[in-house]
């Protein structure tokens, strides 16, 4: 049996950015950068979050945080087809929904993103339970979501709680 030639779209450890779906899941390349790929993803997404939240309101970035989630399940799953992974450290468009949605509550000022940068890094990388189940158990596009949103429940739940008690 002959092999088909590798193409930079498929099979690829990292494929490339010009498939619109990479180019989603990876957060415009923010995925592809030097170590930590997760904390350059929550880091990007903030920018998105802070111009949405000024200029739209927080019930918009909610919204954009439903939509992105409905669509990083779809090209999480597009991209590891394409990459052979099954959770692919390059694939941050969850830990964008994640970001936003802790910082959704909060006032757009740089204290409270920092903070919540922080705290959603941390909830992310530990994965307090049940987050850490639905890593483990829920495959596919969903599963590479799920956790994520898991830990934002965390994350946006403390800071919420040290905007209410006005620590900042």
């Amino acid at each position: 049996m002959t092999e088909l030639p590798s193409s930079p779209l498929t099979n690829a450890a990292n494929p490339s950015l010009s498939h619109p779906g990479v180019l989603l899941a990876t957060w415009f390349g923010s995925g592809y950068l030097p170590k930590a790929p997760g904390t350059w993803g929550s880091l990007f997404a903030l920018p998105f979050a802070w111009g949405l939240v000024h200029y739209f309101g927080s019930w918009s970035l909610l919204a954009a945080s439903l939509f992105v989630f409905c669509v990083g399940i779809g090209v999480a799953n597009v991209y590891m087809r394409l990459s052979g992974s099954h959770d692919p450290g390059p694939v941050v468009i969850d830990e964008v929904v994640g970001q936003w949605l802790t910082v959704v509550s909060v006032p757009t000022e740089l204290s409270y993103y920092i903070v919540g940068f922080i705290l959603f890094r941390l909830a992310d990388i530990f994965k307090p339970w049940p987050a850490n189940w639905a890593d483990r158990k829920i495959a596919g596009g969903l599963g590479v979501m799920v956790d994520d949103v898991v830990a934002a429940v965390y994350s946006g739940g403390a800071l919420y709680v040290l905007y209410q008690m006005d620590v900042f």
